[in-house]
Parts: C-alpha cells; sequence; structure tokens
C-alpha cells in the first residue's frame, strides 16, 4: 500500500508555521520536515575554534584545520620535493653509474686456469691411474691456491692409443676414470665449491673404435663421407705426400672400404670431414650434451687441423731438393694445405654462437678456448680471438713463452711477452703458459732455481695465467726407460715421448708421493725428489714455491691493478725484465723486477720519474727479501729471483708513455666511492 500523508505528533510543530500542534491528529504532505523544538537550539551558530597549539588525540577535523595553516603546510611540501629530488638524483646516479661501470670480469678472467691431467692426478681406487674421484678427493687443493678455474684433459670412452684424445664415445665416461655419475658428482661437488669445471674437447678426429668410422667403412649411405676418404690401393702410392704428426704418411688403407682414409695423428685417429653438415651437427649436439650437463667450457684442441683443403695436392716441401720419398716428418712440408683452410673460422664461431645460447643464464657464462700451435705465425693465432663483430674463442692458448728457456734473459722474456701484446687485438685478453701435457716440464728446461720467477711473471702479467699440473710446486719430467714408454709418440721416436712431463702429482712424502694409497704400481713411476717437492711440506714453509703462489694469486685477484689494469714495459737488459702495473685513479701502482739471466744484476731505474725514489719490497720469490726497502737506482736481484714493489705516485706511466703501455679495457677507480668507472 502506497503512504500518501501521515499524522504529525503534536510534539513537533511545523517548519514552517512554527506553530505548536494540537493533540488532534493534523495531516502534513509527504516530503515536508518538521523540527521538534526542543532541537532548534542545536541549530544556533557556535564560535570558531580557536585552540592555539594542536593537542594529543586531536579529532580529524581539528587535524585537517592545523594542517592548513602556512607554518605547517610550507614545510610539509618543502619536505616532499626534497624526498622527490632526492630520488630522482640517487636514480640518475645509478644510472650513470651502471652506465660508466666498466664490464665485470668473467670467471675465466679472474683466477688462473689450473690444467689436471686425470691418469696422473690422483688415484682413489688403487689401479696405478688417476680418475674422476681422485680429482674430486683434492678439490681442497684449488681452494688453497685460490684457483676457481679447472680444465681437465679427456676422459671420454677410448681404446687409449692416444691417453683419450681417441674418442669412441663422446657421451660416455671411460671406465678407467669412473663413470658417469662420478663425473656428474665431480661437477656438483665443483660447483657447491665455486669452481668451474672446463672439458678437453676433440672434435678433429676420433678412435677407429668408434661407431661412426665403422659405418663408414661399410659405406652406410648416412656416415659414408663422416671421414676423409681418397682412392689408393693397398700397394700403391698414397694419395699425397702429406706426413702425420706421429711421423710418417697421413693416409692408411682399409680393407674392408677399399680406400685410404686420413689422419694427420696416428693410424687409430681417422679424422672426420667437418665439410659434412651432419658431422658439423654432430659436434653441435655432442656440445650440448656437455652443456647440459653444467659443463663450464671447452678447450678445442688442434683446431688448425679441423679442415684439409679439398684437392688433395702435394705440400711443399721445406727443402725442394730432398727426395720425395725420404719426407717422413712434419717439419719436412709447409702445411699449406692440411692446417688453417678457408671455413675454418666460419665453423669456430658457429661453435661460439651455440655455446653463447648456453650463456644466456646469469652467472653461467660458457668459456671456449682454442689450442693451436702457430709457432712464429702469430698473425694465424691471433685470428682465433675473432673479429671486433663476430667473436670465436675467449682467447686462445698461448704457447710462446714455452720458448723463453732457449734464451732466458730479459730481453728475450720482453719479445716473447709483446710478441702477444704487440699483435692482440684491441680489447682482448690475453693469456700466458708455460707448460702443458704435450710440453716439457719449465723446471726441468729453465731450471728449478727459475720457478719462482716464472710464476711470479705469470700471475703478474695482464690476463688469464694457466698452470699445469705440478707447476706449482716445481714438478720436474722424470727420466722413462724405454720399456716404460707410455706415450705412443715416443714410440715412434723415444726422444719425442710426452711420459716425462705426466708423472703422477706429488702430494706428499708417503708412499707413492701420495698419488695413491693402494698399490706400489703407478702407470708411470714417481719422481724420487717426491720427498722434498710435494704439497703436504710445501703448505709448511711460507717461503716454498707453493706458498709463494699462493700469496701471489691471492693478491692478484685483490688488486685492480694486478687484475685489470694497465701493463707498461719499463726495462730489460740481458739478466732483467721490469714492467708497472697501475690503475688510473687508483693510488697504489706496483713494479715488478724479475732476474731471469744467469747472474746477479743491480737495475738502475732512476730515468723513471713517475717512480718514487725509496721502494718497499712487498714480496720476493725469496721471502728473506719481504718488505726490504730498496733505492730505484739500486735494485738488486739475484739469478732467478723475482721483486714485487708496491708504491704510490700521482703520476701514472701510461700518461707518459702511451707506446710502451697496454689494457686490455680501460678502467679508472673514483675513490671517492670506491668505484671502477670507464673512462
Amino acid at each position: 500500500m502506497e503512504l500518501e500523508k501521515g499524522t504529525l505528533n503534536p510534539a513537533f510543530q511545523d517548519v514552517e508555521g512554527g506553530e505548536q500542534m494540537e493533540n488532534s491528529s493534523t495531516m502534513i504532505e509527504p516530503g515536508e520536515k518538521v523540527v521538534p523544538e526542543s532541537l532548534k537550539e542545536s541549530f544556533e551558530p557556535v564560535e570558531e575554534y580557536t585552540q592555539i597549539k594542536p593537542y594529543a588525540g586531536m579529532p580529524k577535523e581539528v587535524l585537517l584545520l592545523y594542517s592548513s595553516q602556512a607554518c605547517y603546510r610550507i614545510p610539509r611540501e618543502i619536505l616532499f620535493w626534497l624526498t622527490i629530488a632526492c630520488t630522482l638524483a640517487l636514480l640518475a646516479l645509478t644510472i650513470t653509474v651502471v652506465a660508466l661501470s666498466p664490464r665485470c670480469l668473467s670467471w675465466w678472467q679472474v683466477s688462473p686456469v689450473y690444467q689436471v691431467y686425470p691418469r696422473s692426478f690422483r688415484d682413489s681406487d688403487g689401479d696405478g691411474v688417476g680418475d674422476l674421484k681422485g680429482i674430486q678427493e683434492k678439490l681442497g687443493h684449488f681452494e688453497y691456491l685460490n684457483v676457481k678455474s679447472v680444465c681437465v684433459a679427456p676422459f671420454y670412452r677410448s681404446p687409449m692409443k692416444d691417453f683419450g684424445y681417441d674418442v669412441e664415445d663422446y657421451r660416455a665416461i671411460d671406465p678407467l676414470f669412473g663413470t658417469m655419475r662420478d663425473f656428474e658428482d665431480l661437477l656438483a661437488e665443483m660447483h657447491k665449491l665455486g669452481l668451474k669445471l672446463i672439458m678437453d674437447f676433440i672434435p678433429n678426429h676420433t678412435s677407429d673404435k668408434h661407431r661412426w668410422f665403422n659405418l663408414s667403412r661399410a659405406r652406410d649411405p648416412h656416415y659414408e663421407d663422416y671421414y676423409v676418404w681418397a682412392d689408393c690401393n693397398a700397394t700403391g702410392p698414397k694419395p699425397n705426400n702429406w706426413v702425420s704428426e706421429f711421423g710418417n704418411s697421413s693416409w692408411t688403407y682399409d680393407e674392408v672400404r677399399g680406400q685410404c682414409y686420413l689422419h694427420q695423428f696416428l693410424k687409430e685417429q681417422p679424422d672426420l670431414n667437418l665439410r659434412n653438415l651432419h658431422v658439423r651437427q654432430e659436434m653441435l649436439d655432442i656440445m650440448s650434451f656437455w652443456l647440459e650437463k653444467g659443463v663450464d667450457g671447452f678447450r678445442m684442441g688442434a683446431v688448425k687441423r679441423l679442415l684439409e683443403a679439398a684437392h688433395l695436392r702435394d705440400e711443399p716441401q721445406v727443402d725442394p731438393h730432398q727426395p720425395p720419398e725420404l719426407v717422413t716428418s712434419e717439419w719436412e712440408l709447409h702445411h699449406d694445405y692440411t692446417t688453417t683452410q678457408l671455413g675454418l673460422h666460419d665453423l669456430l664461431r658457429e661453435w661460439r654462437a651455440h655455446m653463447d645460447v648456453y650463456s644466456r643464464e646469469p652467472g653461467r657464462y660458457r668459456l671456449m678456448v682454442t689450442e693451436s700451435y702457430d709457432d712464429q705465425e702469430v698473425d694465424k693465432t691471433m685470428m682465433y680471438y675473432g673479429t671486433p663483430q663476430v667473436k670465436e674463442s675467449d682467447f686462445p692458448f698461448n704457447f710462446y713463452l714455452m720458448d723463453l728457456p732457449g734464451n732466458s734473459s730479459g730481453v728475450r722474456l720482453k719479445h716473447l711477452v709483446h710478441l702477444w701484446m704487440g699483435n692482440m687485438p684491441e680489447g682482448r685478453w690475453p693469456n700466458w703458459m708455460v707448460g702443458n701435457h704435450d710440453e716439457p716440464r719449465i723446471a726441468s728446461t729453465a731450471g728449478q732455481s727459475y720457478i719462482g720467477v716464472i710464476n711470479m711473471l705469470l700471475l703478474t702479467l695482464p690476463g688469464t695465467p694457466t698452470t699445469y699440473y705440478g707447476e706449482e710446486i716445481g714438478m720436474e719430467n722424470i727420466n722413462v726407460t724405454q720399456s716404460q714408454i707410455q706415450d705412443p709418440a715416443g714410440r715412434y721416436n723415444a726422444s719425442a715421448s710426452r711420459d716425462p712431463q705426466r708423472s703422477p702429482m706429488q702430494w706428499s712424502s708417503a708412499s707413492n708421493a701420495g698419488f695413491t694409497n693402494r698399490t706400489n704400481a703407478t702407470w708411470l713411476p714417481v719422481h724420487p725428489d717426491y720427498s722434498n717437492v710435494n704439497v703436504e711440506d710445501q703448505k709448511q714453509d711460507e717461503g716454498s714455491l707453493l706458498s709463494r703462489y699462493r700469496l701471489l694469486n691471492t693478491l692478484r685477484q685483490s688488486e685492480p691493478a694486478l687484475q685489470r689494469g694497465w701493463f707498461c714495459y719499463v726495462h730489460a737488459d740481458d739478466h732483467v725484465f721490469s714492467y708497472i702495473r697501475e690503475l688510473d685513479g687508483l693510488d697504489r701502482a706496483f713494479l715488478l723486477v724479475l732476474n731471469l739471466g744467469k747472474e746477479s744484476a743491480v737495475t738502475d731505474l732512476s730515468a723513471v720519474g713517475e717512480l718514487p725514489e725509496q721502494l718497499e719490497v712487498l714480496m720476493s720469490t725469496d721471502v728473506a727479501n719481504d718488505r726490504k726497502a730498496v733505492h730505484k737506482s739500486q735494485i738488486q736481484t739475484q739469478a732467478g729471483e723475482g721483486l714485487l714493489m708496491r708504491f704510490s705516485a700521482r703520476a701514472r706511466f701510461n700518461t707518459n708513455h702511451p707506446s710502451q703501455c697496454y689494457v686490455s679495457e680501460k678502467a679508472c677507480y673514483l675513490s671517492v666511492m670506491d668505484i671502477l668507472y670507464t673512462c
């Protein structure tokens, strides 16, 4: 029912008339408002609020009343805009710092690379041969040295004709070294400790036991051209005069296929045909297999031999008058058609691009290093860096310092260093090494007394130093009798055997140098000096090679000038090589004086105005000379001694002598904010 009219209570009066209602009911129209007389006084105007100061517990209306007053409003607005301005300034500063900051060094630039030859590092199961579990047992050694990058020689399944460089299965672990579970445990433990694992990758050839080769020799349609084949017969001449690294012809006749196959190494190591797109895809798939397991990088072996000239012509002889049938050594030919062929660098760029896909995860950059012995053709080596537009390897291994023992003078050392620094493309990162599993140990070629100064050189030059296992304690070559030779190269030529530099690691003075605890037989003899030259004993001696190596490496990683600063030649003579490491803006720099000569020497650097008159030896290869004060005009060093001096100077050597200085990526230090910036 719709309500049209209501009855007024006598207590209310009409709003407009203001007269009191009678007791009888009075009808009012809907919408009319009436107010009781008793409430009228509540509508009388009130006086304005006059409280002078705010008080605790004031209602919102009072708070708003005060907040609108100028004495409160103006400071509040000032604080608001100051906050906005400070936020914008901080944002601008952050953007500026990020924009000006140099690129952070990657893990492979911060730490030395430590090379492990797994057969000789540590034997965990007592068979006399090192293995993956043995490496895991000794991860503490890398932590002690403050080394973060470990490169391990091949451990793929292999017939071991060339100790793992003849691969039978790229996706399997040889039982001699353990199982895939052992590898996964090793990798997981390394990553847990912040260590990186670099694998040896062998793309040039496989074992003749590999499934691909057996299918290729049987002319399987898919695998027929997986290897390099050429027409020949069992008794006739070979396809050309090419010679393998191990001597004699690079061609071997296969009775099953009725053709010759190419092998630039052993006949049990047939060369893959990397012009075949299927083979190239196989290589990418193998790389993916290991990268997906978490491997941090690859050392690409024998890269200059990846492609051969398709025309298969004879290579020119070094001596044109030598009878062709007497050419049996690789040194007797110019390798115009078997090394560094057209298309090689396209192949390497393809691999680099593939690895970059796996480098997108933050903190998981995948390293690619190339191995190529180019002798004095350093321009060929530098090509492995790639171009400014397209990158190849992060760095090619630098083998030139291995020539140092032939003439160990300061001038010769400067020449070898400059050979790399003077030819390296701008902005690239150098690498230094003095030994590996193929070359004699530097302690044997240069002399035990020079190991300390050579380690100081490696750890203070710009770039990434590479240490072959045992160099940190001064291990030397062993003597191997004819009956003890294991290396196939030694079986062809005993003087070319690589066994002497592959002896078991000397961990302690215990039996077998602590290499193995369960047998008296090791795959190669232990060096007889292990009772004095070993890790355990040298840890206890602060002046030992091991302790000095550790101290130098720690200093290198903590000092920006040594890690990424300028490298400047200062002096070189028959005995001494000297250089400065400095960083613009940083108030401390380092002077290195290294005596590679045969006699003691006094070096006068008084002409170097950027050096202070008095210098203090921060570290010497002879611990007795640590903290020793020297005058720059009379810096005395003994043969085989190295001095590392830290000094403060406002004048920068690189500013006054730009032609004598190099830096991969220029950076400056801002002391006010304790940051580096691009300058």
